[in-house]
């Protein structure tokens, strides 16, 4: 059995564990870590995933960031430990933060990853959304949480600043 529980201050370092065992060395020079710098992720939106025994399974986080004038969620990363890989587990994640998402108000979520993954989801190619360089603009991916939310969005993904 899993359960889904919002991430806590004392979740962070197994979950940047986690993190540094699922992805490449130097996962943190990558431009989406520069729009996460000096802001915390969404409160309620990113989780982590135990299994009975409370060990770490999964884990899901959610940054805010602008495009233009508009607000959207920035996915990422989600991790599932490699002996929980197979079993449905960064799914399960992926559609209760986009419910959960959708109960908070937000429109819009993006992503930079793989689009035969992430179409399973909803997700489409953002064709006039940058990312920061250097990022491959076919993996920049986005889901409309309330339809028409992508209709006129376009530019540059910035840093929160509020």
């Amino acid at each position: 059995m899993i359960e889904l529980k919002s991430e806590q201050p004392e979740d962070k370092w197994e979950v940047e564990a986690l993190y540094d065992l699922c992805f490449a060395p130097g996962r943190e020079a990558l431009s989406s870590y520069r729009l996460r710098d000096d802001v915390p992720p969404v409160a309620g939106l990113s989780q982590v995933a135990r299994d009975g025994d409370g060990i770490l399974a999964g884990a899901i986080r959610f940054w805010p960031v602008h495009i233009g004038d508009h607000d959207a969620l920035l996915l990422g990363p989600v991790a599932v430990h490699p002996t929980r890989q197979g079993e449905g587990l960064g799914g399960v994640l992926i559609r209760d933060s986009v419910d959960k998402a959708m109960e908070s108000g937000w429109s819009r979520m993006m992503l930079v990853g793989d689009f035969p993954y992430y179409k399973r989801f909803g997700f489409a190619q953002l064709d006039r959304v940058e990312m920061p360089p250097p990022t491959n603009p076919a993996r920049v991916l986005g889901l409309a949480i309330k339809p028409g939310a992508w209709d006129g969005v376009s530019g540059q993904v910035r840093r929160w600043q509020r």
